[in-house]
């Protein structure tokens, strides 16, 4: 977050007299510049202003990084041309952007076609609820206030770290300190299944088994971990069908709603009904389902780095425009 802690007037900028938050500054450009060329200069900028900022809890610019921020200052229908030229390409990469997130979506429904065709290939006689396929019980995470969390102290997955069954790979983890007791009671081991168990509706019961871990790690308390009766079913059987909108519709159906989030239980989880055919059958079928996706995966890997490069695009089309070159 970039906030400017005090209005300010670099050249040709002035203060704006408006009611606005503490951490933001409103700045009124002066009649030698065009608005929109201002906002779009910052955009340009922001990654160096962002560079400059100081604090703790969140990082601020002063007044004067602000103030001393040289904006070149070219004709009125020199800026009105800039804007017109960076507004045009910034619409054909929003084009193509467009077009990547539609391709993404489409892909999105292919990966739930798959699971559908897998599943519905289950007899009804192999459903049964999910605790006759678990050791012990679901164990809630581990809460543990923000003044414990650290640079050095073991890593928690929280409930932003997976999707699709999948824990992720880039993932960022938070530290927090912990007692020898504490990580030895919350410690993720490889097979165990992870289940959000409190959030909004969209991603309540959204699941990953951990399939790799680089040291200990501990999972926190919105989410559930569930350890496998591997003689009776395969991780990324369960974890599949789980991710699937028949398993995520099954884990879900008796959710508790409250404002804003709503959330499962044990009980839930447990009486939830999962297809359970023989060992061998669930290899088979995972092994169909993993062919099948594996090129779905590759042409998303492809898209997301495609996606990357537009944000790189757009900050080199502002770059060559600032600096004379479009």
């Amino acid at each position: 977050m970039l906030s400017v802690r005090a209005p300010v007037g670099p050249t040709n900028l002035a203060p704006c007299t408006v009611c606005i938050g503490r951490g933001l500054t409103a700045i009124r450009p002066s009649d030698k510049l065009l608005t929109r060329y201002v906002l779009l200069y910052f955009r340009y900028f922001e990654a160096q202003l962002a560079s400059k900022g100081t604090g703790t809890t969140f990082k601020a610019i002063t007044q004067d990084v602000v103030k001393n921020l040289d904006i070149p200052v070219p004709s009125l229908d020199e800026q009105a041309r800039i804007v017109a030229r960076i507004e045009e390409m910034f619409s054909e990469l929003d084009a193509g952007v467009e077009t990547l997130k539609k391709t993404k979506a489409q892909l999105a429904v292919y990966r739930q076609a798959v699971l559908k065709e897998a599943f519905d290939s289950i007899e009804a006689s192999f459903y049964h609820p999910l605790r006759a396929a678990i050791l012990g019980s679901p164990q809630n995470g581990l809460y543990k206030p923000k003044s414990d969390y650290c640079d050095n102290g073991t890593p928690i997955l929280r409930i932003d770290g997976f999707y699709d069954g999948f824990i992720l790979s880039d993932y960022s983890f938070k530290r927090v300190n912990l007692s020898a007791e504490e990580i030895e009671r919350y410690r993720l081991e490889l097979g165990d299944l992870v289940v959000n168990r409190v959030n909004s509706m969209p991603y309540l019961g959204k699941c990953a088994l951990v399939r790799s871990l680089i040291e200990p790690t501990v999972f926190e308390s919105n989410m559930m971990r569930i350890k496998l009766d591997t003689d009776k079913v395969e991780g990324d059987w369960i974890t599949y069908y789980l991710s699937s909108h028949s398993g995520r519709k099954e884990l879900t159906k008796n959710a508790k709603q409250a404002v804003n989030q709503a959330s499962i239980n044990q009980t839930d989880v447990g009486n939830a009904l999962v297809p359970i055919p023989s060992i061998n059958e669930q290899k088979r079928l995972v092994t169909v389902i993993e062919s099948r996706l594996s090129v779905c995966d590759s042409i998303d890997q492809t898209i997301d780095m495609a996606l990357q490069q537009s944000e790189a695009m757009r900050q080199s089309i502002l770059k060559d425009a600032f600096e004379g070159r479009l």
